[in-house]
């Protein structure tokens, strides 16, 4: 049996017999998860190993790379911009990024690209590694590029996209990066251990992610066999060349997650790094105090998480649910109640917050399953949490 270390408030006993059976039912590798109620940190726990090579355990203070879940701390960025009153949601992108007026978008609004309505969630050729994790080379590309479905008709994912259009923003009004301004604006007056843009001083601590096996069909299943609905899904998840596959991996050869080059850069959509203990800290402080500090006012909170986007998504092909960054509860994105707010990432990292109950939530991991949101390992921590408050 993995060893679980960590502590847990009295009340709280059947989360961590849900987090000691990820190791035991769900394949978990190493991970850790902490939850916030009401300001107060009531669970921080972790296990397991940080790198699978060289049996390194997990501690403390071991970081992860969390791929989407960063994009919830990327809206905060910039809702706190809204909140100054230095950025406007429905004026036009191009009023702060005059080059982004190119290929007919001068038009869209700060709005779609935070709710996944721009149709930009492709750069249209291939980018190397090295290009995708320069700024300046990666944001000309989404300038000037020409938007695939008509802007504000539809939403589908924007896995990597979003993070450079809504970063993009934010460092057009107001001069810093969006690493820097999360650094200086969140991280540091919480006191969290949680970048984007790692330092090199702090690359020793992060765990080393082990990938899920590459999609597939069952041996002996042939394409045609399957019904309408699950054949056309695997057609487009099975062909690289694919919308939805180019727009969840826009650089050939693949990016190195696990590179140091990777984990300096700044890609707001895929590559925050942190501990579970941040990612739960930070949701609890856009809900309230935490540590002696409120980021996002509540009013702010009640229009982030309108629904801005919902039904069939054109990348992710089900039905998503999205407010101003965040994702929402839903079937595909399971969360607390119905008023949570936050980001599940691939292969299932996940922060939330759920006004109702008082939550913030985090939880990370390296061992990666084949999936956006929903994963059994979350879905299991998440009904623990929901018997505990009842």
């Amino acid at each position: 049996m993995v060893n679980i270390d960590g502590e847990i408030a009295a009340g709280y006993e059947p989360v961590r017999e849900a987090f000691q059976a990820n190791f035991d039912q769900h394949g978990e590798l190493g991970a850790a998860f902490c939850l916030y109620r009401d300001g107060q940190k009531v669970v921080d726990l972790w296990g397991g190993v940080a790198n699978a090579e060289t049996g390194e355990a997990w501690d403390r203070d071991t970081l992860q790379l969390v791929f989407s879940t960063t994009k919830g701390t990327t809206a905060i960025c910039a809702l706190r911009l809204v909140e100054r009153g230095e950025l406007d949601l429905d004026a036009p992108v191009a009023e702060y990024w005059p080059e982004f007026k190119a290929e007919g978008k001068e038009l869209i609004p700060v709005r779609w690209l935070l709710s996944h309505r721009s149709g930009l969630p492709i750069i249209e050729r291939k980018m190397t590694p090295a290009e995708a994790l320069d700024w300046q080379i990666v944001t000309a590309a989404l300038a000037a590029e020409h938007p695939v479905w008509e802007p504000g008709t539809a939403h589908g994912y924007h896995a990597l996209t979003y993070g450079w259009l809504v970063g993009e923003v934010v460092r057009r009004v107001d001069g810093r990066s969006l690493g820097q301004f999360f650094a200086d604006e969140v991280a540091s007056p919480l006191g969290l251990d949680f970048w984007i843009g790692l330092p090199e001083d702090q690359e020793p601590r992060v765990s080393r992610l082990t990938q899920a096996a590459p999609i597939s069909l069952p041996e002996g299943v042939d394409v045609e066999s399957l019904p309408q609905e699950v054949r056309e899904m695997a057609e487009v998840f099975l062909d690289p060349d694919s919308l939805s596959m180019r727009a969840l991996n826009i650089t050939d050869p693949p990016i190195d997650w696990n590179a140091a080059s990777t984990h300096r850069a700044e890609v707001p959509a895929a590559n925050g790094i942190c501990t579970a203990r941040a990612l739960a800290q930070m949701y609890a402080a856009t809900i309230g105090d935490a540590g002696g500090v409120r980021l996002l006012a509540p009013e702010t909170v009640m229009a982030a998480t309108e629904t801005q986007s919902e039904g069939r998504d054109r990348i992710l092909l089900f039905p998503t649910r999205f407010g101003l960054g965040f994702m929402l509860n839903s079937t595909f994105s399971p969360l607390l109640g119905p008023r949570s707010f936050g980001h599940a990432g691939a292969g299932g990292s996940l922060g939330f917050a759920d006004p109702d109950a008082g939550v913030g939530f985090g939880y990370v991991m390296n061992q990666m399953q084949q999936n956006l949101a929903g994963d059994p390992r979350t879905i299991g921590l998440i009904a623990a949490v929901r018997e505990c408050l009842a």
